[in-house]
């Protein structure tokens, strides 16, 4: 175990996805010394890799700069590289505990190295991770580009779901509003329910319904992502096997992409008994339009805070915001 207490960085940042590189560009860049924990790969919840659920996703089309796509994984390359050019520290460790001050002194953390840092200003982008119905197939297909995914608003607009036949797994206001964004791209939408009922609101569900490419296999689970290679020899799926809960019974639905869509878990868990607030999904609650928590010199952005957008886009916004309230409250503070 190293104590490293002696040292007390100005900006601490927690998590590597996009809040977490364009916070430490931002804090670098005003010369504030970041050190990013980029934290650990690891499968509880779900698939959690260094660089966040943009690891998990082959081509991002909708991120302003890169006309013609680029690679999730790197993307994320690129925003370490930025930070890293001005200067940011990166660590290889996971915070697997945090002892916040309320009385302005340090904030101490522990990494899962056994060592223990300290910062006047902690950012906290962990993130928040997709749930997945635990399928092996699944998640072979989610992280190579197979054809499974968490995210419609981010992978349902690609050409190889244009004009075929996709599922969505779930039956809440959030899967209803994939389904209903990919009735604009996809042949038909299935929505994959277990119940004989969805969930989700009157006036989701309407709108959904009202598409006339949408039907609904009720009392359905997903047993089995099946898959075939391409001309490349990659793994694309091609159908879907389903078990019916009532009956017991087992059939096969031919689909081109699958969405799962049964919620996500913010990566907090290890904030649990620092004080912080949270809100009823167990998100980071910022009760202001800014960064800042209950915690004076502790900041949240990116989907650790936002339950409603998830995107790198807006995640990256609320990185650039996390850096300047920062930055803001070591100069009122007198620490910078």
């Amino acid at each position: 175990m190293t104590d490293t207490t002696d040292t007390i960085h100005k900006v601490l940042i927690i998590g590597s996805g996009p809040s977490g590189w364009t916070a430490a560009i931002y804090a670098a860049r005003a010369n504030l010394n970041p050190v990013v924990y980029v934290g650990v790969a690891k499968q509880d919840p779900g698939p959690i890799l260094p660089g966040g659920q943009l690891m998990l996703t082959t081509e991002v089309e909708n991120y302003p700069g890169f006309p013609d796509g680029v690679e999730g994984p790197e993307m994320m390359m690129k925003f370490e590289q930025q930070a890293r050019r001005f200067g940011t520290t990166v660590v290889g460790e996971d915070i697997v505990k945090c002892d916040f001050s309320n009385d302005g002194s340090p904030h101490t953390l522990h990494t899962s190295e056994g060592n223990t840092v300290r910062a006047h200003a902690v950012i906290i982008s962990t993130g928040a991770t997709a749930n997945w119905l635990g399928l092996e197939s699944e998640m072979n297909l989610a992280t190579t580009g197979g054809g499974v995914s968490a995210c419609a608003v981010c992978d349902g607009a690609l050409p190889v779901f244009r004009d075929q036949p996709v599922a969505v797994v779930g039956g809440g206001d959030t899967a209803l509003e994939e389904a209903t964004y990919l009735t604009k791209f996809a042949s038909t939408v299935y929505i994959i329910h277990r119940r004989d009922a969805l969930r989700g609101s009157k006036v989701m569900q309407e709108r959904y319904l009202n598409q006339p490419n949408a039907k609904v296999m009720w009392n359905k689970t997903v047993v089995e992502c099946l898959s075939t290679p391409d001309d490349f020899g990659n793994e694309k799926l091609y159908a879907i096997k389903l078990k019916d809960t009532v009956t017991g019974e087992e059939s096969e639905m031919a689909v081109k992409g699958m969405f799962v869509a049964i919620g996500h878990t913010p990566a907090t868990n290890f904030l649990r008994d620092t004080g912080l607030e949270f809100d009823d999904a167990g998100y980071i609650d910022l009760k202001t339009r800014s960064s800042k928590t209950n915690i004076a010199g502790v900041f949240a952005a990116g989907d650790v805070a936002d339950a409603n957008y998830r995107q790198a886009v807006t995640a990256a916004g609320m990185g650039c915001q996390g850096a300047i309230d920062a930055e803001h409250w070591l100069a009122d503070e007198g620490l910078n």
